[in-house]
This record gives structure tokens, C-alpha cells and sequence, in this order.
């Protein structure tokens, strides 16, 4: 087979019972992208094909919908006729079912992190009105350490929806009570499933070990699972109590929003991870979010600044620019205090969120600094190179415009104020 519809096929990455997946290249956008085929004996099968296609329909009318950095895209689907295809990003890595497995476990912080980013994935999702009903790690993609993607939303439930939704859809190990027993579902039913996922990427375990789906279900509703530290005696108190929250079968006493969930892993690891030079994209994003320069930033274009940026954590009395050198890359500030100096005279002194070395990013090429920036206490530093930030969206570039207007418009009101002073400090000496 060398094409499906207008792309080409380059290799099959694997396939199943319902489909055969293929990296396949659309030449029109000059990119490579991930084809699933769909077997069509499973569609025209009498019993189950219908059920089957309203699952692929729910996840086709998903594309254009949910734009996020941690979500895998869906680019076009045919869902008529003989062929059946869906197109989508293509994400070169493997599921997290690898990294479930007692033998491959991570880190405590490698997994706190990856379910950070779920955690903001879904609360996307459901700002768009969006609950997955299927999360578990087979449908979360990692690519290098902990660069995640959510995919297969066909089981999705839509707010507003006018037809029927599936029932019975999900795993039914990491299925919560609610599901289960079909009642109204919320939010919190993924937060459930994403507590079963994080207990499994942690000790290699299901909080649940049953020997089929009716033990299972008994034991979802009616047991409370062992915390993770019963099989990881290094996991510290504080993740025992987030997984336990994420599993609690009351949704009175589970998380009630994706951000407390969130916030509990952030205060994991800045208060029990040990200190160390590389700062986590958990820690970065809580970080950047809570800067006045990102304040109109949404949390979709703060992971694309993440994806633009480069960290630094630098001593006190280390140099950052020098005068009259060449340079073009600005910086914010995420911590600490720097002196701006010319000639070795203070001109002034920024602290966290501040912003230097932007006219750089409206200068000519070559353009040279006019003053030297020194740390005057330990600092950690968001740069931020213009060319790279040239090829983010247009959305990303146009936040920061606003955020370099405010700056400008700031520092002319301070220069205008200390004009003023100097004005009539001199008419005061003239008279």
C-alpha cells in the first residue's frame, strides 16, 4: 500500500484488532503524521459496528476543538464509504503502558511531572467542555522524559451533545465508582481514572488486583486500595495522600478541580524532591503562571513559552550581559534580583518578573548592549531567543508584544515621573 486518500504511507508503526496504524507524510503540509486505518469488518459488524463508528465520530468531531501542547491533534478524518482512516499528529515515542511495569518504573518526580501535565491536559479538555472517560497509560503518549500527549478521545463524553452516548466505554480497571455504576459523570471521573494511572506508574501495581471484571468492580466499589508506599516504601507520605484524594470513591472528598490536583504535585516536588540544578517543567509552568509579564498568557500559550525558553539558575555577583556586546536573546526574570549597571553606575535594580534585554529584540541584526545586567543574589532566568520566538504561533508572539508594550509604557512613566522631579528640583534652586 504506498497511499490512503492523499497521503503517502512511509511504514506501519503497529496494528490491532480494530486498526492498523501507519506513519504516513502529508505532502501538502510537508509533514509527518500518524494514519490509523480502520478494519472494516469491525464497522460493518452488526452488533458492535454501530457502537464502534459513534466512538470514531465523537473523536473526529474533536479536531479543531482541543489545541493544546498535551493533547495528541487530530488532523482530518474519513469516516464513509469502504476506507476509514483517521489523521493525526504523530508522536514519536511509546504509551506509558511501558513505564507501568514494576521493572520500568521512574522517578517519583518523572511521574509527579507527567501526571502534572495530564492533569493540565484535562482540565483543558474540560474547559472545552470535553471529559475523556478513558484515561489510563496506554492512551498517554511520553516522548523523551516527560513530554506527554493524551490521546484516543472516542470514548469522550461532550457537553451539549445531541446523540446518545455510548455506554460501557473505559477500562474497567481504571473505571471510578461513578462510571461504573452509570451515574451522571463529571470531571472527577477522570481524576479518578488519572489517581489509578499515577498508582500505577508508581508502584508497577492496579490499586486493584482482581481475577476478573466482577471481583474488580466489587473491590472498586466497596474497597479501599492499599496506599502505593505498601509496594514503593520510598514513596514519602505526601504522594500517598494525593493518590489517595484522586481515588476516593466519594466525589465529595475527591479532588473537586484538575488545579488542586495540580497544586499537589507542585508542592511535592518543591518540598520533598531534593534540591538540584534542573528545574522541572511542573515547577517552570506554576513559575511562569504566577509572573505579572505572563499574566494575559493562557495556559496553552504558557507550555508553548516552556517550549521556547531556556532556564539558567546563576550565582550572586555572576555577570549576565556586558556592555557593548553583541546579543539578541531577551530575559525575565523567575527568581531573584539583578543590578543594571552603565559604567559601573547603578541605574537600577529588577527583581522576579521583571523583564531586560528586549530592545534586542527590536534591533537591527548586531545589535550591542548598552548596559552590563549582573545577579545580585542567586537568580533563576527565562531566555528567550527571537528567532525562536519568531516561529511560535501567532497567538504566543502576540502576548508577548502586549507584554513588551506594558513594559514600555511603564518605564516611560517612571522616566516622565523622574523628569519631572529633576525639573523642579532645578527651578527650586533658582529660586
Amino acid at each position: 500500500m504506498d497511499s490512503i486518500g492523499k497521503y503517502q504511507i512511509v511504514k506501519e508503526l503497529g496494528h490491532g484488532a480494530t486498526s492498523t496504524v501507519y506513519l504516513a507524510l502529508d505532502s501538502f503540509n510537508d509533514q509527518q503524521v500518524a494514519l490509523k486505518l480502520f478494519n472494516p469488518d469491525v464497522l460493518q459488524h452488526s452488533s458492535s459496528g454501530k457502537a464502534f463508528r459513534r466512538l470514531l465520530q465523537t473523536e473526529a468531531s474533536l479536531a479543531g476543538k482541543l489545541s493544546h501542547p498535551h493533547i495528541v491533534k487530530i488532523h482530518d478524518a474519513v469516516l464513509e464509504g469502504d476506507v476509514n482512516y483517521m489523521v493525526m499528529e504523530y508522536v514519536e515515542g511509546e504509551t506509558l503502558e511501558h513505564f507501568g511495569e514494576v521493572d520500568h518504573l521512574l522517578t517519583l518526580e518523572r511521574v509527579a511531572e507527567i501526571i502534572y501535565k495530564c492533569c493540565k491536559a484535562l482540565e483543558y479538555a474540560q474547559s472545552q467542555g470535553v471529559i475523556h472517560r478513558d484515561i489510563k497509560p496506554a492512551n498517554i503518549l511520553i516522548q523523551g522524559e516527560s513530554d506527554i500527549r493524551i490521546s484516543d478521545f472516542g470514548a469522550a463524553m461532550l457537553e451539549n451533545q445531541q446523540t446518545t452516548q455510548v455506554s460501557g466505554v473505559g477500562s474497567p480497571a481504571y473505571m471510578s465508582p461513578e462510571q461504573i455504576t452509570e451515574k451522571p459523570l463529571s470531571h472527577q471521573a477522570d481524576i479518578y481514572s488519572l489517581g489509578v494511572t499515577m498508582y500505577r506508574l508508581l508502584t508497577g501495581r492496579l490499586p486493584f488486583e482482581a481475577a476478573n471484571n466482577y471481583s474488580m468492580i466489587y473491590q472498586i466499589l466497596n474497597i479501599d486500595p492499599p496506599p502505593p508506599s505498601t509496594y514503593r516504601p520510598e514513596i514519602p507520605a505526601a504522594l500517598d495522600a494525593i493518590v489517595s484524594r484522586a481515588l476516593c470513591k466519594d466525589i465529595a472528598h475527591r479532588y473537586q478541580t484538575w488545579d488542586d490536583f495540580a497544586r499537589d504535585l507542585v508542592s511535592f516536588i518543591s518540598n520533598d524532591v531534593p534540591q538540584q540544578e534542573e528545574i522541572f517543567d511542573t515547577e517552570k509552568f506554576d513559575i511562569v503562571r504566577a509572573l505579572p509579564f505572563f499574566k494575559d498568557f493562557n495556559d496553552v500559550e504558557l507550555w508553548e513559552v516552556l517550549r521556547i525558553s531556556e532556564w539558567h539558575k546563576i550565582h550572586p555577583n555572576e555577570s549576565i550581559i556586558q556592555e557593548g556586546e553583541e546579543g539578541t536573546s531577551f530575559f525575565i526574570i523567575a527568581e531573584g534580583e539583578v543590578r543594571v549597571l552603565k559604567q559601573g553606575r547603578l541605574l537600577s535594580l529588577l527583581h522576579h518578573g521583571d523583564c531586560f534585554g528586549e530592545m534586542a529584540h527590536y534591533a537591527e541584526k548586531d545589535a550591542k548592549r548598552s548596559t552590563d545586567v549582573v545577579t545580585r543574589t542567586e537568580v533563576t532566568l527565562i531566555e528567550i531567543d527571537p528567532q525562536v520566538l519568531a516561529l511560535a504561533s501567532y497567538d504566543c508572539r502576540f502576548r508577548f508584544s502586549e507584554a513588551f508594550l506594558r513594559i514600555l509604557v511603564k518605564r516611560l512613566a517612571v522616566a516622565n515621573t523622574r523628569l519631572s522631579r529633576l525639573l523642579s528640583d532645578q527651578k527650586d534652586e533658582q529660586m
